[in-house]
């Protein structure tokens, strides 16, 4: 290209750290691509912090204007966390490039420091705006109290240290691509907590018509990342996911072999269920609507009015 590529982004420091690896990728995979220029976009959900994001209108609050600004030019691409991007896209665009998987975990904080999810003390405040989380630890802990916090990590951290809340639950990708490892009190293994649907992953979406940009992308784009995304996406399709459901799934790679485990909960975490497959990896999208179908068939019809 003779001008520099629009990167779409959101305005947040994690945000912003994914467009920047995303632009650091493209140079190295491109010598002699002009510097791309970053775009911070405000969407509906970074103005939205009186409520949580269930209560907003779910999923695809992260992606709207972004999508707008790709399809009217203003950005020639959009960076997104693939856990709030919709199952369906938006018409006319395409997702191009999936970066490679940071960690999918969640990474625990206590007020104290010390306590973990076993052993914070009875009675306590959780901190969380995600249903997933909301669902998923009082299901390990009914014994908790849960309550809505918003905001980016270091605004969620002070609340936590100013005492708003005994602990909460933050993305280790997040921290990790920040440059905030070292604050990790405790990585929760995902048998303890599922993640989010693609937790971790950072997909780049384009104009489905713009040949040029695909070019650029397709070298940046994560072959086992997107056969673990696409495999957890396809459950979260048949399930009709949206931030408004505690729905979580994790696929993992042992060579050919993709392993994926999901679950869906109701929000006050004392019904969960949960399915499993194995299987080639080729036929990940194949495994995820097979698990996704045996947990809607598993599933009552009043789950998420609970």
């Amino acid at each position: 290209m003779d001008r520099p590529l629009r990167i779409g982004t959101r305005g947040s420091p994690l945000a912003l750290a994914q467009a920047r690896e995303t632009a650091s990728r493209l140079l190295a995979a491109h010598p002699g691509l002009p510097a791309p220029e970053l775009v911070p976009i405000k969407t509906t959900g970074d103005r939205i912090q009186d409520r949580t994001l269930a209560e907003a209108g779910g999923k695809g609050l992260f992606t709207k204007e972004l999508d707008e600004a790709l399809l009217d030019g203003r950005v020639d691409l959009a960076v997104h966390s693939m856990k709030d991007v919709p199952t369906r896209l938006s018409d006319g665009t395409a997702l191009l490039a999936l970066l490679p998987r940071e960690d999918p975990r969640d990474a625990w904080f206590a007020r104290d420091g010390v306590s973990t999810l076993a052993t914070l003390r009875p009675g306590s405040v959780v901190g969380t705006a995600s249903l997933r989380r909301q669902a998923l630890v009082l299901h390990a802990r009914p014994d908790l109290r849960v309550v809505p916090l918003r905001g980016n990590v270091q605004t969620r951290l002070a609340k936590l240290e100013a005492g708003e809340v005994d602990a909460t639950l933050l993305a280790v990708a997040g921290l990790n691509r920040l440059g905030h490892a070292e604050l990790i009190q405790h990585a929760l293994d995902p048998s303890e907590l599922l993640p989010a649907v693609a937790q971790g992953a950072v997909g780049c979406v384009a104009r489905e018509d713009d040949e040029t940009v695909a070019l650029l992308l397709a070298a940046l784009d994560c072959a086992p990342t997107r056969q673990r995304v696409e495999a957890e996406r396809a459950l979260l399709t048949v399930l009709d996911g949206s931030c408004r459901t505690p729905i979580a799934a994790l696929a993992t790679l042992d060579g050919t072999v993709l392993t994926l485990d999901g679950l869906v909960a109701s929000p006050d975490g004392a019904r969960v269920f949960k399915a499993s497959r194995t299987g080639p990896a080729i036929y990940g999208v194949a495994l995820g609507e097979e698990a996704g179908f045996e947990l809607k068939a598993a599933m009552p019809a009043d789950l998420f009015r609970t």
